[in-house]
């Protein structure tokens, strides 16, 4: 990110933790805490802290990163009408970013070259995606997907070692066996605001934020609705 210029701030609530990424200038700044329960009350005062590290207001920033899920549908909701209270006091553009790319992303930090990503999703399901890497970059080769652990099948290449993350591996250590050879990295357990920073980049430089009025949540199961703030 060090000849990076644009101001990007992302925030993530879509699962247990809690997290909040700012780049100024190529200059990254972070705040996460773990509290599921408490995601409405820390999500704008870690934003405060970051902007006053930073040195700047709501202002100066040009673009918005949300983790758009799937995971809690509390936390997608929470994450997606904060996201659009502050995009939309400032005309701020946005975009979304898949909870399961970003872990994904941290992983692949790690230089790893397979990836599966699983998220508990209660009811006996997980939301799961897996993943080839090039060059430090993520490249989704499935669909955003829920289902029981035994309906997942590989879709990478079995003859060589898949990096595992998520909680859907500690909920249902049976999804370990889809694999031959599996590595499991717990310190991309939960999405992180700056993984979707480093995706939301590529984005920005292509052109693809949006307006707020096309935010978008994810939940993957369909029975679930998404209301905008009154009169949009």
């Amino acid at each position: 990110m060090t000849n990076f210029e644009a101001t990007l701030l992302a925030v993530d609530t879509c699962t247990e933790a809690c997290s909040v990424a700012l780049t100024v200038y190529g200059k990254v700044y972070t705040e996460e805490v773990d509290a599921p329960r408490e995601h409405s009350q820390r999500l704008l005062p870690m934003i405060d802290t970051l902007l006053t590290k930073a040195g700047i207001t709501i202002k100066d920033v040009d673009g918005i990163v949300y983790g758009r899920g799937p995971g809690s549908f509390t936390g997608i909701r929470i994450c997606t009408s904060m996201v659009q209270g502050l995009a939309l006091g400032q005309n701020i553009p946005v975009y979304g970013v898949s909870t399961l790319d970003a872990m994904a992303q941290q992983a692949a930090d790690a230089g790893v070259t397979q990836i599966m990503t699983a998220i508990d999703a209660r009811m006996g399901e997980v939301y799961w995606a897996q993943y080839l890497v090039n060059n430090n970059v993520v490249n989704r080769i499935s669909d955003e997907n829920v289902s029981a652990p035994d309906q997942i099948d590989s879709k990478l290449n079995n003859n060589q070692e898949v990096v595992v993350c998520g909680t859907g591996f500690d909920t249902y250590p049976e999804l370990l066996s889809v694999f031959s050879f599996v590595a499991v990295n717990n310190e991309c357990k939960f999405p992180k605001a700056e993984a979707m920073l480093k995706l939301a980049i590529a984005a920005w430089n292509s052109n693809l934020f949006t307006t707020v009025d096309e935010l978008k949540p994810v939940y993957v199961r369909d029975k679930v609705t998404w209301k905008k703030l009154p009169g949009r």
